[in-house]
């Protein structure tokens, strides 16, 4: 299986051996890993005009290489005009190899095109997990600046299997994640 992502290789062969030695695991079970990748795009903006949720549906799919799944409200909100079951955001689950695939783009080639990037904040959220926000879609060098009709943002949300904050700030660090350097 010579297509697999390098990353993947890259944790087994490196990472969950250093992991081990690490925090003293006494089984290779209580290595944590990443489960999964969440790509999640909020579009408030789509109660006035539906074919944002369109063109950000093919964007996110040219992203992650995977079709996105639209969410829609729950209820209604008569303030931001906004009614049940109305598309409001899309999103991508990726795993396995598609999971790898997408983190490798993303350490490799879209955060470094960042304007003034100094790093990534480093604020888990206690049970091991980190959501990144981006601001601009056009990071991405799958998609084309010529078509780009209105900047929008996502989150991505990296869910692993450590039971603390400290294991999962470990593993994402190995992985490759350009956090900024804390003032312990």
């Amino acid at each position: 299986m010579s297509n697999t992502a390098s990353l993947k290789n890259v944790y087994k062969e490196q990472i969950a051996p250093a992991l081990m030695k690490q925090f003293n695991y006494s089984t290779p079970m209580q290595i944590p890993v990443l489960k999964k990748i969440v790509v999640n795009q909020g579009l408030g903006m789509a109660t006035a005009d539906r074919k944002i949720i369109e063109v950000a549906s093919n964007e996110m799919a040219l992203i992650t290489g995977q079709k996105p799944v639209t969410t829609v409200s729950k209820k209604d909100i008569s303030n931001f005009h906004l009614r049940k079951k109305m598309p409001i955001g899309v999103m991508v689950t990726l795993r396995r190899d598609r999971m790898y695939e997408f983190l490798e783009r993303l350490i490799r080639v879209a955060l470094p095109r960042i304007r003034d990037f100094k790093g990534i904040e480093g604020k888990l959220d206690g049970h091991g997990n980190y959501t990144l926000g981006i601001q601009e879609q056009i990071i991405f060098p799958e998609i084309n600046l010529d078509n780009i009709e209105k900047i929008l943002g996502m989150n991505i949300t990296f869910v692993t299997s450590a039971k603390t904050d400290e294991e999962g700030y470990a593993l994402l660090k190995a992985f490759g994640l350009p956090f900024k350097e804390s003032k312990k």
